[in-house]
């Protein structure tokens, strides 16, 4: 494995695996341009040492082969913005005559995006000889697509392989995702600070029991707080609750206790009469919720008790939200723990913030570029700290 910052591309064609899965209204412009802004400084990167660039990537999950609502063609536009104004060539398929031709044909400097992976079926089997084909456009491969790591696809672990050690290689932001995840992972510092939420327990349970092995305090918010609370008998009115994870919630609970972690659930809750914007709302303690009312986000006392320990940390990882934070009435708690890790950070912590809806209310609250790190891969971030092996960074190293 080479490293992408000290290669130099002059004259080379780099077939870069991106994550441009992004978000597109009905009339197909971009709404969260997120990930694409995330792989520029690589593909700038290239094309100022001299080199070419060849861009694929996959967008949503099209059934049926090619469809005009899957295409990256309407991507063009704004990825030529984003590079200053370079023009980005379109091949209309990613492998076959076009894609190969144009890419014989590409000058340094120039850009070339190929139609969407996933219009074949080979692409998420991993299939060997799909992948031989993609790998004849160019002469480097760069994977730069964490979001798509944890896949064991054609184009993010299989194609690796048709490359020498020397030509395969992470780009910058996948260079970044995994030095923040081992950092909190391998190098973390204490107090090590978990910050858990979300809808179940059950999306959680991989990632808490990995954490009992490195971090000191683990707090628990969001839905997921209530099946906690009914699993050590108390009264969560119709709040969200997994009962066949009652158990689980248990065992987690002994588990770091055995082990001298602190677990941290919140002490009251923001509660109201149903699931909507405009409820009627209350406080309550969170193990006392009265019948047909359900906790939405966490209250006033565990506001301050959760920011008091993130506070301390010298190490965070936040994945998953308080509460329900897209309604304004249910985003307080959401908002003060971001503030605390804002806080902490400025303090000297190191602070990740992964998975898609902890994403989603950083950049809401205007805080993305105050934590030490905000990672583009849900999914795959999620997995790493389940501590799996991803094959996408795998395939780079193997």
């Amino acid at each position: 494995m080479s490293t992408f910052s000290q290669h130099n591309f002059k004259g080379e064609k780099a077939l870069i695996r991106v994550d441009f899965n992004v978000p597109l209204d009905d009339k197909y412009n971009i709404t969260d341009d997120t990930r694409i802004k995330a792989a520029v400084p690589t593909i700038k990167k290239i094309l100022n040492d001299g080199g070419s660039v060849i861009l694929m990537s996959h967008l949503g999950r099209p059934k049926d082969g090619p469809t005009d609502k899957y295409s990256l063609k309407h991507l063009i536009k704004h990825i030529s913005e984003l590079l200053g104004g370079t023009t980005v060539l379109f091949a209309n398929d990613c492998i076959g005559e076009q894609a190969y031709v144009t890419a014989g044909m590409l000058k340094p400097g120039e850009v070339l995006l190929l139609e969407n992976l996933r219009f074949y079926k080979e692409e998420e089997k991993g299939d060997k000889a799909f992948a031989e084909k993609l790998s004849k456009l160019g002469d480097v491969y760069v994977n730069d697509a964490f979001g798509t790591a944890h896949r064991a696809h054609a184009s993010t672990a299989v194609i690796a392989e048709y490359f020498p050690k020397d030509k395969r290689m992470f780009g910058l932001l996948m260079e970044n995702e995994v030095a923040s995840a081992e950092k909190v992972l391998h190098e973390s510092k204490t107090p090590f600070t978990a910050i858990i939420g979300g809808a179940k327990v059950s999306d959680k349970i991989l990632i808490i029991e990995n954490l009992l092995e490195k971090a000191t305090d683990i707090i628990i918010g969001g839905g997921m707080a209530y099946t906690f609370m009914k699993a050590q008998g108390g009264k969560i009115g119709k709040s969200l609750c997994e009962e066949d994870r009652l158990g689980t919630a248990s065992e987690l609970l002994k588990k770091a206790e055995a082990k001298g972690v602190r677990i941290h659930l919140p002490s009251d809750s923001t509660i109201a009469d149903k699931f909507d914007a405009n409820a009627e709302t209350a406080a309550s303690p969170s193990n006392a919720i009265p019948d047909g009312w359900m906790g939405l986000d966490i209250g006033v006392m565990a506001c301050d008790q959760f920011s008091n320990v993130i506070k301390h940390s010298k190490t965070i990882l936040w994945n998953g939200p308080m509460g329900v934070f897209e309604m304004e009435k249910f985003q307080h708690g959401t908002k003060t723990v971001a503030e605390a890790v804002v806080a902490a950070t400025q303090s000297g912590a190191f602070s990740l913030v992964g998975g898609g809806d902890s994403v989603a209310a950083v950049n809401q609250f205007g805080f993305a570029d105050k934590v030490s790190y905000v990672s583009t891969g849900g999914g795959a971030m999620l997995e790493y700290f389940e501590g799996k092996t991803l094959p996408g960074i795998a395939a780079i190293k193997g």
